[in-house]
């Protein structure tokens, strides 16, 4: 459990409402007289590249719709989850727990992803595409067999995602593996004991304005805006 709190710390997230959700956007915790403990107001993160620096893989019309409508959007619901549950708390009624809940692990899961999703992407050439190196690329190796044999799961995962959802590369701690799994929506199949250190988002806003329903094609470009020190980065702030 260490690891993962080290981890939280280093990509700037904690736990909040039961499920991950970054921390990036905290103001101070604040308490009032009507919520029951402390919340942390959410909010949305910078990129740190303009709009259309991932072009041509992928245009600034999404990039631009994604995180300031779509990222936003989650953080919005995520901060009305964790106030409408404070105030069950607060009052004694849980009549709709579990909608709130949900609501909470829906936004937490979508803040969380997409917090890393900007991250692990960088403009091509300039940090983003080619293959890993050093210990990345051994590891890689060792727990898949070859580069090419890990990124033909990831792929075929990534393709595969029944209607909206992520393909994503986890770390797991225990047995300091990668393993390549898949989420419906933003938090269902979520396992416990591994943490996401790598992600494609293959919901259709993230490419259809460009990729139309050509899923594959859009996850075939992606490849060329990965950004494996980030990537490499996450994994050693689970392994502390």
């Amino acid at each position: 459990m260490s690891n993962r709190r080290n981890f939280l710390k280093a990509s700037g997230l904690v736990m909040a409402g039961g499920i991950l959700a970054p921390h990036i956007m905290a103001a101070n915790a604040e308490q009032s007289a009507d919520l029951s403990g402390q919340l942390t107001e959410h909010k949305l993160p910078p990129l740190p590249y303009a709009y259309d620096a991932l072009e041509p893989y992928i245009n600034r019309r999404i990039m631009e719709l994604h995180h300031s409508k779509h990222h936003a959007g989650y953080v919005k619901g995520l901060n009305k989850a964790e106030k409408e549950l404070a105030r069950a708390r607060a009052t004694g009624d849980f009549g709709l727990i579990q909608y709130w809940s949900r609501k909470a692990a829906f936004n937490g899961g979508g803040h969380f992803l997409h917090s890393m999703f900007w991250k692990v992407m960088a403009p091509a050439g300039k940090g983003g595409g080619g293959k890993p190196k050093g210990e990345l690329l051994k590891m890689i190796e060792r727990d898949f067999g070859s580069f090419e044999a890990f990124k033909a799961q990831f792929s075929a995962a990534a393709k595969a995602v029944e209607g909206s959802g992520w393909g994503l590369l986890h770390y797991r701690p225990q047995d300091d593996r990668l393993i390549v799994l898949q989420a419906e929506n933003q938090q269902k199949l979520s396992p416990w004991g591994s943490t996401p250190v790598m992600g494609i988002d293959v919901w259709e806003h993230a490419y259809y304005l460009q990729y139309e329903n050509k899923r594959a094609a859009y996850i075939e470009a992606w490849w060329n805006i990965v950004n494996w020190e980030q990537v490499w980065k996450n994994i050693l702030a689970l392994r502390k």
